[in-house]
């Protein structure tokens, strides 16, 4: 080999290595300089990641700590399809079995690597919306007290502004080329056991990732349910408590700022900042279990003896105002309100607060109550409710005005006291009653006892009711709505109207939480008695509970609308009334007009009273609608269909209370056995 050859082979290979260096420096002056910021902000992208610890919603508890609503603690899987391999396709049919999905669902899941482009996504919502600090507002609204949950400090700007979107159940990243995003995460399952996910680790699958997650239970499944509410898939509240108290339920989810390798493991020793989750605060109710499956047992057997429309029964303490039971017919299983059909949504609304109903004979106490406190009568003044018109001073005209036609419930041959028109329910005499009154103080009244008010009942979609301005009445409301016609009221309004002749006249807000506490037992917020207004005099209430106890003990007839001392409770005074409303329904006359009238067929009775009526302990409101067809003579009496409801869970609640007879005469044996007669 010559000499000179041997040259250019150096000179070659010196030129080759230079070349390679030229060609790495030019190549790393491109990396570090030109493009280093686009670069270092793709891998950032591609390592840093924020990874959400989901905050566990309070439980909701009864007065005695009984859990009513709670979270349970569930895992979500999904899967990375980029980081699946080959050889781990045999264990797909065990991964679908531990799953509970067919195996070509599962299959396609993770196999679909891409997601097309034009395919609608939604922003991340990401770390920062998650943990934001709950609107103040809403606290002050609608607790107005301090102590609401602290939220975690917000990530970084920009941690949470990675490049994936999702579509619900799949996370993509930016598309590539073609157009196509690469789906980064696919959920597999809502949630599975923690011992179901720890055989899914077994099977050593990679790829395959899950998240805990808290999945929310009703240990009684439709106890309460109106009450309660429920919270829907995506952990959002709907109806009741949930809805109502979810500042305080909700929690505040964590975070943690991290790293991850290229098969997209956390680094753990790359955490750069971990905020842990705040749980979210319990909520005691004033409910009570076993008061709660008394009224439920009771609205099971009215369902199944008179199948109305629709029930309610309302339990409360009057002393407080605090309900200790309530309950709907329909009603509907919280854990699966996803499986009610369309044809079923009556199920799910709360007629104790959403419905309005003409109250009939059970609004008497009203214009009686008003009329002893103007000092206008006492119990001992008489009418002559045999008249069919009377004169009417409007205070601007005087004019002749009908009373309500007589009726086998209204015929009385000689004069009525105040008293007997209280406890016979007689319609002529609440009219007149109402015209002593005059519209001025009618409305007044009854504005006073909260009809056309909202109770302010914490469980949502509540109602008004229907209470007209005095300017707005015709020549005849003001002899029908002293007897329960042309005005509606709620269940709850009615019973709230009731409490303020129990409670010694004053107007007490129906509420039904008792305490909310934080994470350490702690409480936050207490609730005590919220006193309104006063309505009437104390000694006006003391006279109304003496009037009310004579309709509980008085023997008169069904159709004379008194309770009958059949329906008493042996041993113990009890106050109340009894309503039967006929219900306004479209009719077709003969000529083919259609008109809205009163129905001789269909009714909605009810009985709402206390006991002992000299020491109010314990009120309870029995409404039912459209009970006529099983009821026996085809009319759905107040007496006959709500009046024992009334007296069987009187009954069971004496022992569980512990409720005393005001003055037990020596000789009575309590009959507290909760037997039905």
């Amino acid at each position: 080999m010559s000499k000179g050859f041997a040259n250019c082979r150096v000179v070659l290979l010196a030129s080759l290595v230079l070349a390679c260096f030229a060609g790495l420096g030019t190549r790393l002056v491109w990396l570090q300089l030109v493009q280093r910021d686009q670069l270092l902000d793709s891998v950032e992208k591609a390592r840093r990641e924020i990874i959400v610890e989901n905050a566990r919603r309070g439980d909701i508890v009864d007065l005695h700590g009984n859990l009513l609503a709670t979270s349970r603690s569930m895992i979500e899987v999904g899967v990375d399809p980029r980081s699946l391999r080959p050889k781990d396709e045999p264990k797909w049919p065990q991964l679908a079995v531990l799953l509970g999905r067919p195996l070509p669902e599962v299959a396609k899941i993770l196999t679909t690597r891409f997601s097309p482009a034009a395919a609608p996504v939604r922003p991340t919502e990401g770390v920062g919306k998650a943990a934001s600090s709950p609107a103040v507002g809403l606290a002050s609204l609608v607790f107005n007290l301090p102590g609401q949950p602290a939220a975690p400090p917000a990530p970084p700007a920009g941690a949470a502004a990675a490049p994936a979107e999702e579509n619900g159940d799949t996370v993509v990243d930016e598309p590539d080329a073609p157009g196509d995003r690469p789906i980064k995460y696919a959920k597999l399952c809502d949630s599975v056991s923690e011992s179901t996910y720890e055989e899914i680790v077994r099977l050593g699958i990679q790829g395959i990732v899950g998240q805990r997650m808290f999945r929310r239970v009703y240990p009684d499944n439709a106890l309460a349910a109106h009450v309660i509410g429920y919270v829907n898939h995506d952990e959002k509240p709907v109806t009741g408590i949930e809805a109502y108290a979810d500042f305080y339920l909700r929690g505040q989810n964590g975070w943690v700022e991290t790293e991850k390798d290229g098969h997209q493991r956390e680094l753990p020793q790359f955490r750069s900042r971990v905020v842990p989750a705040v749980g979210g605060y319990s909520v005691k109710l004033s409910i009570d279990v076993n008061v709660q499956h008394i009224v439920e047992a009771e609205l099971e057997y009215i369902a199944r003896t008179y199948q109305p429309l629709k029930a309610t029964i309302i339990v409360s303490d009057p002393r407080t105002g605090f309900i200790l039971g309530m309950g709907n017919y329909p009603t509907f299983n919280l854990n699966e309100y996803n499986k009610v059909t369309k044809d079923q949504q009556a199920e799910m609304h709360d007629v104790a607060v959403g419905d309005m109903y003409e109250p009939g004979s059970v609004f008497k106490i009203i214009p009686v109550a008003a009329a002893l406190n103007e000092r206008l009568v006492t119990p001992s003044t008489k009418f002559d409710c045999t008249l069919t018109q009377v004169l009417y001073n409007d205070g601007r005209t005087t004019r002749v005005v009908g009373l309500p036609r007589e009726d086998a419930s209204d015929h009385f041959v000689h004069p009525l006291t105040v008293a007997q028109i209280l406890g016979r329910s007689s319609n002529k005499g609440a009219a007149q009653l109402g015209m002593m009154l005059g519209k001025g103080r009618l409305y007044a009244y009854a504005r006073a006892f909260g009809i056309g008010e909202l109770t302010g009942l914490p469980v949502g979609g509540e109602i008004y009711g229907t209470l007209h301005r005095t300017e707005n009445w015709d020549g005849e409301m003001i002899t029908r709505i002293p007897m329960g016609q042309s005005v509606t009221a709620t269940p709850i309004q009615m019973h709230q109207a009731m409490s303020v002749i129990a409670s010694g006249g004053l107007l007490l807000r129906p509420q039904l939480i008792r305490e909310i506490r934080d994470a350490q037992g702690a409480i936050v917020c207490w609730f005590g008695t919220s006193v309104v207004r006063r309505v009437i005099s104390a000694e006006t209430a003391q006279t109304m509970q003496r009037l009310l106890a004579t309709v509980a003990t008085e023997p008169v007839g069904e159709a004379d609308g008194g309770m009958g001392s059949s329906l008493a409770i042996p041993g113990f005074e009890v106050a109340g009334k009894t309503g039967t409303a006929q219900k306004v329904e479209t009719m077709t006359l003969a000529s083919g007009k259609t008109i809205r009238a009163y129905s001789h067929s269909h009714h909605v009775g009810s009985f709402v009273g206390f006991f002992p009526a000299r020491n109010p302990q314990v009120e309870i409101s029995v409404i039912v609608d459209d009970a006529d067809a099983h009821t026996p003579g085809g009319t759905g009496y107040g007496v006959r269909v709500a009046g024992p409801s009334f007296r069987h869970i009187g009954e069971q609640l004496i022992p569980y209370l512990s409720i005393r007879p005001y003055d037990p005469p020596a000789h009575s044996a309590l009959a507290m056995g909760g037997a039905r007669p």
